[in-house]
């Protein structure tokens, strides 16, 4: 009896070695990436999230478990719940540029949260900064219009 005690105690805790070990993996994954993501169980609480995530949702590790509706954001947009629980009735992923209050951007992409038998189990929601390309693209915008601008005063020097 106490043999197969052993055994057991033995097997129990090359498991927990093992789902630590994929633990550490999926967090590190997850930091390496430089995408912040934050998920959500089915009711829109907090399940996880990763170091990124705080920069742009006041997140702390007390948070784990309360409704992502009670967390102060820095995003402008409103309707993040309301897409969440969408993309929850749908199944579809929503993706969307998004700014802070603080002039970054970021595409936020919201996802079905799917466990490995294939249930839904509530939604990932990543932020890719974006900050760099939508202030090139303004640039741009901007020294187009100059060029235009500059254009139609030449034509009409000319004409």
């Amino acid at each position: 009896m106490n043999e197969e005690l052993q055994t057991v105690n033995a097997e129990l805790q090359a498991k927990v070695d093992e789902l630590s070990r994929a633990s550490n993996d999926m967090k590190n994954l997850l930091d390496s990436t430089d995408i912040a993501t934050l998920f959500l169980d089915k009711d829109l609480n907090v399940r996880r999230f990763t170091a990124l995530a705080t920069k742009i949702i006041k997140l702390i590790p007390r948070d784990v478990g309360r409704p992502f509706t009670d967390l102060a954001s820095e995003l402008r947009y409103p309707e993040l719940a309301g897409d969440a629980r969408e993309v929850l009735r749908t199944l579809t992923a929503v993706e969307k540029p998004i700014a802070t209050r603080d002039n970054r951007w970021f595409t936020v992409r919201i996802m079905p949260y799917r466990t490995l038998d294939d249930r839904i189990d509530g939604v990932v929601i990543t932020f890719t900064d974006i900050t760099v390309s939508k202030t090139l693209e303004a640039q741009l915008r901007s020294r187009q219009s100059a060029l235009e601008k500059h254009a139609a005063v030449s034509a009409k020097g000319r004409g």
